[in-house]
């Protein structure tokens, strides 16, 4: 349904734009229909910048991003975006950014009706807003005619999640939607999630926290410094990561039962000395110099469906 194909994406920076900052290097995964791929890296990493890019809120520098086969960078004009937008839609961190405070929260809702439904008789389009309400598990009467500050974190995520689904979505790209809710608010959100998974949508999760990542995910991508370090079935990145990255991404979680000192005292006993060794040149020992690819395979499939990149890459790309 969604594919990424060595996509970069390049800013200018600096005085009169005179130098450049590489956010994104040569990214590629794919998402298919009822499929939720967790997109994990610290901040920086270049996680937003990729949904950014999926949803057209930023353009491509490098490589493609296909939907249903198409290209997405060649639909230009109006009615071909509003199609898109038909299809991909996109919820984001901050909930209450996305409400103006001097209307009532349902005006999103209006603007969907204004765009796309403009035809729709009062009763029908009542309908149907109440069944989409009704899908993330809100109760029409508590949340409709309601100002943002009257309503909570979750509901106005919840509402978010609704308006997308007023359309025809197959994507859904979900930008850090639980980082700003609380604990007990979260798990209801998640399985929202997972059910709109089991109708066939598929989900692009990004997010920091491994344990949310973990819960929700089919595949997961590990991001850094712009690059995928390691990439997978969920149960086998968690369960046997490869990356050093990876690993200490893993063992940095945070546990209810030990304290910080003692788990970094650990890690520390575990740090390797010297360089490690990396599994991506054992596969390609010449840089890729076997392969089609000038610059060698930007990851090696060291497992089935297990890819890892170099463990020794750095900011500017060397090994």
């Amino acid at each position: 349904m969604l594919k990424l194909d060595s996509i970069s994406k390049v800013y200018r920076v600096g005085t009169f734009g005179g130098q450049t900052l590489t956010a994104v290097r040569d990214v590629s995964f794919d998402i298919g229909p009822g499929e939720v791929v967790s997109l994990i890296g610290e901040s920086g990493s270049g996680k937003s910048t990729i949904g950014k890019m999926i949803l057209r809120l930023s353009g491509v520098t490098r490589g493609s991003i296909s939907f249903d086969g198409t290209d997405i960078a060649t639909l230009s004009g109006r009615k071909k975006l509003k199609e898109y937008y038909r299809h991909v839609q996109g919820v984001f961190q901050d909930p209450f950014s996305s409400y103006n405070p001097v209307f009532k929260a349902d005006r999103v809702f209006e603007m969907v009706r204004k765009e796309y439904f403009p035809r729709l008789s009062t009763g029908e389009w009542e309908k149907k807003l109440r069944s989409s309400l009704e899908v993330v598990r809100l109760d029409p009467n508590q949340v409709l005619n309601k100002y943002p500050h009257q309503l909570s974190g979750g509901q106005l995520q919840r509402l978010l999640i609704a308006r997308a689904l007023l359309l025809d979505i197959k994507f859904l790209v979900a930008d850090e939607v639980i980082s700003m809710l609380d604990a007990s608010t979260r798990i209801d959100v998640l399985n929202l999630l997972a059910d709109l998974k089991a109708r066939g949508l598929g989900i692009l999760f990004i997010t920091h926290d491994l344990a949310l990542g973990n819960y929700v995910s089919d595949r997961t991508v590990i991001l850094r410094n712009g690059r995928i370090v390691e990439m997978g079935e969920t149960e086998e990145v968690f369960a046997n990561p490869l990356h050093p990255y990876t690993t200490r991404l893993l063992s940095s979680v945070p546990q209810m039962h030990r304290k910080w000192a003692e788990v970094e005292a650990e890690l520390q006993a575990q740090a390797p000395q010297g360089q490690s060794r990396c599994l991506y040149h054992d596969r390609y020992p010449s840089d890729g110099a076997t392969t089609d690819a000038p610059d060698g395979p930007p990851l090696a499939e060291v497992a089935s469906g297990h890819f890892v990149g170099c463990f020794r890459v750095d900011e500017e790309g060397e090994c």
